[in-house]
C-alpha cells in the first residue's frame, strides 16, 4: 500500500470515528439533524454504530486489506444515504458538503482497493 492510501484510510478513519462516537453518544448536534431530517433518533445510533464499525475497519485494514476494502465500501453506502437524506430535506450545499466529500473520498479509497 501507497503512502497516500494510508493517509486517505486514516483521514477516512478519524473522520467516521468522531461522527460515530457524536451520534452515537447523542451530540446536540446530531440529534438536532436527524430530528430536522424527520430521522428516528434509533436510526442516529444505529447509523454512528455502522459508522464506528467502518472506521475500525479502516484502522484494522492497515494491517488487513480486506477490512479496509469493507470499511471503505460501508462509508460509500453511508454517504449516499447522507447525501440523498441533505438532497431529499433541501438542505445547502454547505450542509451537504462535508458527506458528499467524504463519500467521494471513501469512494476513491475503495476504488483503489479494488
Amino acid at each position: 500500500m501507497t503512502v497516500l492510501v494510508w493517509i486517505l484510510q486514516g483521514l477516512l478513519a478519524l473522520m467516521f470515528l468522531m461522527a460515530g462516537t457524536g451520534k452515537t453518544l447523542g451530540s446536540k448536534m446530531h440529534i438536532e439533524g436527524f430530528k430536522k431530517w424527520g430521522l428516528p433518533q434509533w436510526f442516529r445510533v444505529v447509523t454512528g454504530v455502522i459508522e464506528l464499525g467502518a472506521a475500525i475497519l479502516l484502522i484494522v485494514g492497515f494491517w488487513n486489506e480486506m477490512a479496509a476494502l469493507i470499511g471503505a465500501a460501508i462509508l460509500v453506502a453511508v454517504g449516499i444515504g447522507g447525501v440523498i437524506t441533505h438532497v431529499r430535506v433541501k438542505d445547502t450545499m454547505k450542509d451537504t458538503a462535508m458527506i458528499l466529500v467524504l463519500g467521494v473520498l471513501a469512494l476513491v479509497l475503495l476504488i483503489i482497493l479494488l
